[in-house]
């Protein structure tokens, strides 16, 4: 692998469960993707065993998950400790969607590094992936 390579994020972005509306996670691919990452969005009604999968298939260095339906504490809960379970729990987990600001304490408590809620700009998404994400 060359050096440029090795040096590139790769982010797995997710929509978990039942939620059918993806046009935000849509956006936030394509930012980090213009942002010079390399981005795998797994489309819609994914399980969470499914964007583990694809995680370590990937060789992610990030996973971000959207969740609109309400679902969030579960699917989150769920990607975070089947990472753990594959030994892959160098794999940094974010996630955004319609959260409840009393939920995000307990999701970070989960193991998820960061919250985005609605009006949070791509930007500051992109930001702060590349601020935590070390891919070396």
């Amino acid at each position: 692998m060359s050096e440029t390579t090795a040096s590139v994020i790769r982010v797995v972005v997710a929509k978990p469960g039942l939620d059918g509306h993806d046009r935000g996670a849509k956006v936030v691919a394509r930012a980090l993707r213009d942002a010079g990452m390399e981005v795998v969005y797994t489309g819609l009604h994914q399980t969470p065993e499914q964007i583990v999968e694809a995680a370590i298939q990937e060789d992610a260095d990030v996973v971000g998950l959207s969740v609109l339906s309400g679902a969030h504490l579960t699917l989150f809960a769920r990607v975070v400790e089947l990472l753990r379970e594959r030994d892959a729990a160098d794999i940094i987990v974010f996630g955004g969607g319609i959260i409840p600001a009393d939920d995000i304490p307990e999701l970070e408590a989960l193991g998820v590094a960061k919250i985005f809620t609605p009006g949070a700009t791509t930007m500051e998404i992109v930001d702060w992936v590349r601020t935590h994400v070390h891919a070396d």
